[in-house]
């Protein structure tokens, strides 16, 4: 599904967080009428995945964290002292298209203008909230949260995406989860490997 506020789903207006985001995911699964869930997010996507893995508990038959922050004091810093990645002002002669395009250029590799577009022509839609699933992340309560996950989870990442990487250590303790880096890849790993990731997901919810 997509992020609430975000691609196609609807766009409330009102702060964006953690909690709202999981609220979208758990109405939409309540209103599917699904007893047992497999759960899969990506980035801020595996955040979101975290808290409703904690309410939804033992409905979460496999939870998979991919390229997934971990959220503690150290996250924080690091998000107050960094930059905003997405954030451009509009202008009058259309440069913040170009500059929105430079400012994800650096996530992706060349040839791979096609996902880059995408993510793009997504992030016009939301262009004067695009920040605000990123600022979203350090202000979760991740860790007094993962302890109410019961899920059997995995943990992957690219072995390029030095944002995520250090997490994995972090999540297997704070779990006990199993950890997996994938061949290729960077932020947009399900686009840059997408087989390898697909077969991953695949695997990881046919356990049980």
């Amino acid at each position: 599904m997509d992020t609430l506020g975000h691609g196609a789903s609807a766009k409330p207006e009102g702060p964006h967080t953690i909690d709202r985001f999981a609220d979208a995911v758990c109405a939409l699964v309540d209103q599917l009428g699904l007893d047992r869930l497999h759960l899969v997010g990506h980035h801020t996507g595996g955040v979101i995945a975290v808290e409703v893995a904690a309410r939804l508990q033992e409905r979460v038959a496999s939870l998979l964290l991919s390229g997934t922050p971990f959220v503690d004091d150290e996250k924080r810093r690091a998000s107050a002292a960094g930059h905003r990645v997405d954030h451009v002002d509009p202008k009058p002669d259309g440069s913040h298209l170009q500059e929105l395009w430079d400012r994800r250029s650096g996530f992706y590799r060349p040839g791979e203008e096609a996902p880059l577009t995408r993510y793009v022509i997504d992030a016009l839609t939301v262009l004067d909230r695009v920040e605000e699933g990123h600022r979203a992340v350090p202000g979760y309560d991740m860790e007094g949260r993962l302890p109410l996950v019961t899920a059997r989870t995995l943990a992957v990442c690219a072995p390029d995406d030095h944002y995520s990487r250090p997490s994995l250590a972090k999540f297997a303790a704070a779990l006990g989860c199993e950890t997996r880096v994938l061949s290729d890849g960077h932020v947009a790993a399900p686009e840059q490997v997408p087989q390898e990731f697909a077969d991953t997901v695949v695997d990881w919810a046919g356990r049980g």
